[in-house]
């Protein structure tokens, strides 16, 4: 699932109140202990800090000819 700023907020926001329920727009996520919703905190830190790093780019060079 690719996560955005939004659910991050609200998984810390839950997480602050002290609850187990988090809400989506229209979804309801609720987790077993606050130690799942911290974890689910953390995984979505880690999702979004690699999506807003910037891919290497490999550049291969192939040649098909005799050698030099």
């Amino acid at each position: 699932m690719s996560f955005t700023k939004k659910h991050l907020n609200a998984v810390e926001g839950a997480i602050a109140r002290g609850e187990k329920t988090v809400r989506y727009g229209d979804r309801t996520v609720e987790y077993r202990s606050i130690d799942e919703l911290i974890r689910a905190r953390d995984e979505i830190r880690t999702s979004l800090a690699n999506s807003a790093a910037p891919r290497s780019r490999v550049v291969r060079i192939y040649h098909g000819g005799k050698g030099v």
